[in-house]
């Protein structure tokens, strides 16, 4: 499969270890306070709020779009300058719910793109998220 035309995204994602965790949900659900949250976790900063995601050979990958590139907002702050990648292979795709369901077996699917990938909704409220997003990451993402 050939490389796909880059589509922007309205969306957030940071790379863990080299994976992309793309993180979406409503305005002012917490997409950008989770990604900081990561950060300082370890993670790295991909785009915030706006992305351009394209598929090469059956992997999507996230590069951060040129407007918002090596920024994040950081609510009561403002846009502040981040180190970011240049483009990272995405492994699971968040989704901020307020309705998330309290237990799960197994990931949703979704397809972006052409590429099937792990789907689960979190709630943005409550504890530990930024844990909860890496537990996600280990057990239900698509394996490196």
């Amino acid at each position: 499969m050939s490389v796909g035309a880059p589509m922007a995204r309205q969306s957030t994602c940071v790379a863990v270890g080299g994976r992309g965790v793309l993180i979406e949900g409503a305005p002012g659900t917490g997409k950008s306070t989770l990604a900081l949250a990561l950060i300082d976790r370890g993670a790295v900063l991909v785009g915030d709020d706006s992305l351009l995601l394209s598929s090469k050979e059956g992997t999507l990958f996230a590069s951060p779009h040129p407007r918002t590139l090596g920024i994040l907002e950081v609510r009561n702050l403002g846009l502040l300058p981040f180190p970011c990648l240049e483009r990272a292979p995405v492994a699971l795709v968040l989704m901020l719910d307020p309705a998330a369901p309290r237990f799960v077996e197994a990931a949703e699917r979704v397809e972006i793109a052409g590429v099937a990938l792990p789907f689960l909704r979190l709630c943005p409220h409550g504890e530990a998220l930024a844990l909860k997003a890496e537990l996600a990451l280990r057990h239900y993402a698509i394996p490196d």
